[in-house]
């Protein structure tokens, strides 16, 4: 059974990001994002190309998940709790409950923990679940991750810059 790290883009550069991954073994990376472009030019390393470049280079396995990002609708929901908050995106702290509801029927109803770590096979032995929130309880990830612990009793460690 595979160990679990959880990691965000905001906040690291690309030399502390990467350490960070090498430094917790991680061998297999899930990119937990529909889209998967970063803007500004501190993200750079994020964006999908260059992200799954600098993967190979360190051994690292690279795996998209789009069908674990939220929906248009689920986003447009959190999007529509920021506004009226005055958050932006990248100062998020936590997700709006109504996010955390709509992510959990959305994708996590019907999925199998077991049958995620099937798939990624059995070389996978410390992954990443990748987004881009810098905190994870402001991310998807952090729900992924917390049914994967409950699920397969698994241990999640938060990576943050």
């Amino acid at each position: 059974m595979p160990e679990f790290v959880t990691i965000g883009a905001y906040g690291w550069d690309a030399e502390r990001f990467f350490g960070a991954l090498v430094a917790a073994g991680v061998d297999t990376f899930c990119d937990l994002r529909a889209r998967r472009g970063v803007r500004g030019p501190d993200y750079t390393f994020a964006n999908s190309q260059r992200l799954q470049a600098r993967l190979a280079e360190l051994g690292i396995r690279y795996l998209h998940r789009p069908d674990l990002a939220p929906g248009a609708a689920t986003r447009s929901a959190q999007a529509g709790v920021d506004a009226a908050t005055h958050t932006a995106k990248r100062l998020r702290t936590v997700l709006s409950p109504a996010f955390i509801d709509a992510y959990r029927h959305e994708r996590l109803d019907g999925f199998d923990s077991a049958a995620f770590v099937a798939d990624l096979g059995p070389e996978a032995r410390v992954v990443a679940l990748f987004c881009v929130e810098r905190t994870p309880a402001a991310c998807h990830r952090s729900l992924l991750a917390e049914r994967l612990a409950h699920d397969l009793g698994v241990p999640v460690t938060h990576l943050a810059p």
